[in-house]
């Protein structure tokens, strides 16, 4: 596609019939916007209209498979309702491998939502280099509030309507918001009742007692920290501190700076963790009811109060209003505060960091973002970020420890394996290094320095691209 116009044109073409057959599904038009138009660079090349082109096929799902979906709710007085809602399983591109990516049980999922995170997964996944493709689901649930038994019925239910369409060599679901370990147990179990034999690499996410992989849970926001320590080291970040605060730098470049995360659930929890342990201050968390700070920082003994109220109590963050040093803001985002920060770490939902939230970030000092969630800033936001702030690393790369660990798992399960942690840290180690020194020298190529944006879709684009191109889905 020969000159700027005519790339601009191509550009808005795909957008264009994408949301003609794709109607008021916002979310994922918009992560295929964010992807297209950073990938701009890439398609004004001299195989730019080849790429061009392929971006279509890619951005189609291969299979959008959907069920019906029952389960009760038991009333106080004893009554029971019969409550009907949609499964979603986006098998979206298995030029990589088999299609891989976690289940959500939330209130917001939809059709949209699912090919969002479809489509994100694919270039994620492809960034790991591991032999996996891209694939997402759901359904509307929320698991807040509800009796173990309501859970484990929708969970069984799901399966029901799942179970012929994944395999381990075909489709291997995971979690995400809403499916932990617990609903995975619950949905593994009505699977081998269905099928009648045990297939261990069927789901990832499961409890170690029957072939989980250790640090799983921890994985996403463990990784995160990882590559976001490798952009600090890479980036000699320490022209920020005063030389108070620059002692240990070489080795720990987390040690004294301001860390903003958002959400309080698994990855927003264990890379809280680990930023407290490489000597970093935690000043935030939130929830869909408001937001707890605190200047001076978390401790680990109010870390461990804030795990156990989300995973033991499943309360809210709310009730802990009365920390010592600690401030609730009910109703608030953390972005929405108008916080001092050195690094933020959005670890809860979509479009959380909008401009304002953007702007309230670089007004606060903060120079590095590291997205733990998927898609958690506007494309706006982003834009707003790029300009403003020296270090900014797309949720692709930055969460993909998560995805990265459950591929470990199948490994795993496939080899009837049991690696230790230390093993699995080290191997997740290694891959979020390999996952930066990708984007930061696909960006350098492209005479783009530190657009970790662009580098991370265009590296996780060719992986793609060069796949289906031997395997003739190209050809016409």
């Amino acid at each position: 596609m020969a000159g700027k116009q005519s790339v601009e044109e191509g550009i808005e073409g795909i957008i264009a019939d994408l949301k003609s057959r794709h109607p008021a599904q916002d979310e994922f038009i918009q992560a295929v916007e964010e992807i297209l138009v950073s990938l701009k660079p890439l398609f004004e090349t001299a195989n730019g209209c080849d790429y061009l082109n392929s971006f279509q096929v890619i951005a189609e799902p291969e299979r959008v498979v959907k069920f019906r979906v029952q389960y009760p709710k038991f009333g106080a007085d004893g009554a029971v309702e019969l409550n009907t809602t949609t499964g979603y399983r986006v098998q979206f591109n298995s030029a990589l491998g088999p299609y891989k990516g976690g289940l959500r049980f939330h209130p917001s999922v939809s059709e949209s939502i699912v090919k969002f995170l479809g489509f994100e997964q694919i270039f994620k996944n492809a960034l790991t280099n591991l032999p996996i493709g891209g694939g997402k689901g759901g359904c509307v649930f929320d698991p807040k509030g509800k009796s173990e038994s309501e859970v484990r019925m929708l969970c069984e239910s799901f399966m029901k309507g799942l179970y012929r369409h994944i395999g381990p060599d075909l489709d291997v679901p995971a979690g995400d918001i809403g499916v932990g370990g617990r609903e995975i147990g619950y949905m593994y179990g009505e699977y081998v009742r269905l099928r009648g034999q045990p297939d261990m690499g069927v789901l990832t996410g499961k409890s170690t007692d029957f072939g989980g992989s250790k640090l799983r849970p921890e994985a996403t926001g463990y990784g995160l920290v990882y590559i976001t320590l490798e952009a600090l080291k890479k980036y000699n970040h320490y022209r920020y501190l005063p030389e108070s605060r620059r002692a240990g730098i070489s080795t720990n470049c987390f040690n004294g700076l301001k860390v903003l995360i958002s959400g309080s659930g698994n990855v927003a929890q264990f890379a809280a963790e680990k930023v407290l342990e490489l000597g970093g201050i935690v000043c935030s968390f939130s929830d869909s009811t408001g937001s707890i700070t605190s200047e001076s920082g978390f401790t680990r003994a109010q870390l461990t109060e804030v795990c156990d109220l989300k995973n033991v109590k499943r309360g809210r963050l709310s009730e802990l209003s009365g920390m010592s040093g600690a401030k609730y803001h009910a109703g608030k985002s953390v972005w929405q505060l108008g916080l001092n920060c050195d690094i933020a770490l959005p670890c809860a939902t979509q479009n959380e960091i909008t401009v304002e939230g953007a702007r309230n970030l670089v007004q606060g000092g903060c120079w590095c973002v590291a997205e733990g969630a998927n898609m958690p800033t506007t494309n706006e936001a982003v834009d707003v970020l790029k300009s403003k702030v020296d270090i900014y690393i797309p949720a692709k790369a930055a969460n993909a420890g998560g995805v990265a660990t459950s591929a470990l798992e199948m490994a795993q399960n496939s080899a009837r394996l049991f690696w230790t942690a230390e093993e699995v840290d080290e191997k997740l180690k290694g891959i979020m290094n390999n996952i930066f020194a990708t984007a930061y020298s696909t960006a350098q190529e492209f005479d783009r320095p530190w657009d970790l944006q662009f580098g991370a879709n265009a590296a996780g684009f060719l992986k793609v691209y060069k796949a289906y191109k031997a395997m003739g889905y190209l050809k016409f």
